[in-house]
């Protein structure tokens, strides 16, 4: 599981990184929150830590974020009013601390957020063995019909997880989007194939006729283990 840390205090972004890996998740430089909302969907994570001055640009890049993602954002910000509490909170964060933050407390907010998170950490899911592929969530690798295990990105992986626990269903399009990128609006097909494209490439036989990754024309995809 991953956060992304937007923070430009150095001392304090190291402060902040040793806590949350403490906490059990890796650890990104975000730079600012209007370019980790401009590159979600290629770097989609877990958890979002903020830690800067609060207003009104701060309050307006939340807002940009929510048009792309639902996932859990912690803000911490200097001698916040109740007025900047309400406004941060109202903007689109999940948690509003003051500077400074007891390293205990934050570590347990962290806790709390990874699990009620909607996407829970590949530490803890259970690995998959449907007999032909089998997925292993702790070094992100899947085994096809026993050949050598193969090495998923984060998002394949998220992809073949969400596609496994639902297999002989048909996941919708805009599902898979939400479940896998975090984005809560209407899903990208163009972005979903060319996903499951790629995956297809690490685990199918036989390219030109999928046998695991079935394509519902109109609706989703479905992972299927019956011979077509």
């Amino acid at each position: 599981m991953q956060a992304l840390l937007v923070v430009s205090n150095p001392d304090e972004r190291d402060i902040l990184s040793f806590i949350l890996k403490h906490a059990g998740l890796s650890v990104a430089d975000g730079r600012d929150l209007h370019n980790v909302t401009a590159k979600w969907l290629e770097r989609p994570a877990d958890l979002i830590v903020v830690a800067g001055k609060d207003g009104r640009q701060l309050q307006n890049d939340l807002v940009e974020l929510r048009s792309v993602t639902q996932v859990p954002c912690l803000v911490i910000i200097e001698n916040p009013t109740e007025d900047d509490f309400c406004q941060t909170l109202h903007a689109g964060a999940d948690l509003v601390l003051a500077r400074p933050v007891s390293p205990r407390i934050l570590h347990e907010y962290v806790l709390a957020f990874l699990r009620r998170a909607r996407t829970v950490p590949a530490s803890v899911l259970p690995p998959l063995d449907v007999s032909e592929v089998k997925l292993d969530p702790d070094t992100r690798t899947v085994v096809v019909l026993g050949q050598k295990p193969r090495r998923l990105t984060q998002l394949e992986f998220r992809l073949l997880y969400v596609l496994m626990v639902n297999r002989e269903q048909v996941v919708p399009v805009d599902m898979i989007v939400e479940r896998v990128w975090g984005f809560t609006g209407q899903g990208s097909r163009e972005l979903v194939r060319g996903l499951v494209s790629r995956l297809r490439r690490k685990i199918e036989p036989d390219l030109l006729s999928p046998r695991f990754i079935q394509n519902v024309p109109g609706v989703g995809y479905r992972f299927t283990l019956e011979d077509m």
